[in-house]
């Protein structure tokens, strides 16, 4: 059965980005597993774990509880990320999940050029957003995370979903997220 990887980096209980991974969740079919980065004990790396996910590294020892979101990741056959635009980007705890599995040996490894190769199961990441204003063309959270998948965990393919000007002075709120629902439920998932 297909793993299914659901990061949900909704800050807000009643997120507009968590109702619209939700419709691409009714869409997916697969073994559905959440990491709900609100609810989990993810930290930015200090010195001192830095030293100890170095050394972990250098002796190929990837069992260790500091790689288990890498290892988790690793595993999935798709990818579901759920962020909504904050600052241009999205919350920083997604960054430092990011933090968290981009591991040289594990979720990828340079060629003897210095390339990153990756090494992750996943074919395919979908990256859902909203945005209170415009996002005028400027997505740097998917660019972000889309240069990762590409140059670094080897995923090939990316899609985004995504709601904007949703807090505009008299913007119509449901049928900004009726469209953004619609382009789910019409894409080839």
């Amino acid at each position: 059965m297909k793993k299914i990887l659901f990061i949900n980096a909704c800050i807000r209980p009643e997120s507009r980005t968590l109702l619209l991974a939700q419709e691409v969740l009714k869409r997916l079919d697969g073994e559905i597993e959440e990491v709900n980065l609100c609810k989990e004990k993810i930290y930015p790396l200090d010195w001192e774990r830095l030293e100890e996910r170095t050394r972990l590294v250098m002796q190929k020892d990837f069992s260790a509880p500091i790689f288990k979101y890498a290892n988790q990741f690793i595993k999935a056959n798709e990818i579901l990320i759920a962020a909504p635009c904050w600052d241009s980007a999205f919350p920083s705890v997604l960054r430092v999940y990011f933090e968290h599995v981009t591991i040289t040996g594990l979720t990828f490894k340079y060629s003897p050029e210095g390339i990153p190769i990756g090494l992750c199961s996943a074919d395919r990441m979908i990256y859902v957003t909203t945005a209170g204003g415009p996002f005028k063309n400027q997505t740097q959270g998917y660019d972000y995370v889309k240069t990762l998948a590409n140059s670094f965990y080897g995923i090939p393919k990316i899609l985004c979903f995504r709601a904007e000007n949703l807090d505009i002075r008299d913007a119509d709120i449901n049928s900004i997220m009726q469209k953004a629902i619609n382009d789910i439920k019409t894409a080839d998932l």
